[in-house]
């Protein structure tokens, strides 16, 4: 049987939602590649919250966890974290040691998957691979004045959102903007789900 890992940095990890009868076990949290990490992703689907994303410009390395895959292929698996993310296919990175075949929207991350699974005990692993969007959907180059003007002109749901998303990201996920907002003292009074 195939072994394929499913690697998590972000609210998979607390919320598996349609992933959750695909995998099996716990999360070995921090088993998984160091990422570039950064909260440089706006999610229409947290109402324009801010998400992490693997962010080769402005992210810092940050380990990952990861969770094993019940199904027996690859492509399920891909099939199953993009149901799972609300995206097309083409956003879900893969590395199969067995075929040799990969996708990643970036060299360096999958060149880090490569390396990864080759010190694992899985077959494949399967990750979300997106971009980060911040510039499109904003206007605005991302930093961290941009990042902490972005929430603030959050409202409501949006709002709560990304403060419960960035409150509820793995603690060893220590990016610039996390680290600006633990010292802000707006940041602090802005209520959590």
């Amino acid at each position: 049987m195939t072994r394929v890992a499913v690697i998590g940095f972000g609210s998979l990890i607390w919320d598996l939602d349609d992933l959750a009868p695909h995998v099996a076990g716990d999360w070995q949290m921090y088993y998984g590649p160091v990422l570039p990490l950064e909260f440089s992703l706006v999610s229409r689907k947290r109402q324009h919250a801010l998400a992490l994303v693997i962010d080769h410009a402005d992210g810092l390395p940050c380990p990952t966890c990861v969770i094993d895959s019940a199904r027996e292929t690859l492509e399920e698996a891909v099939a199953d974290l993009a149901a799972r993310e609300r995206t097309a296919i083409d956003n879900i990175g893969f590395v199969d040691q067995i075929t040799g075949d990969s996708h990643s929207a970036h060299e360096t991350t999958r060149k880090t998957l490569w390396d990864w699974i080759q010190n694992s005990n899985y077959d494949s692993v399967v990750w979300t691979d997106g971009t980060r969007n911040f510039e499109a959907l904003t206007g605005s180059r991302f930093n961290l004045q941009a990042a902490m003007d972005h929430l603030r002109a959050l409202n409501g749901d949006g709002l709560s959102e990304a403060r419960q998303y960035i409150d509820n990201a793995p603690a060893e996920v220590d990016t610039p903007l996390r680290r600006a907002l633990k010292d802000s003292s707006w940041w602090s009074h802005v209520p959590n789900g």
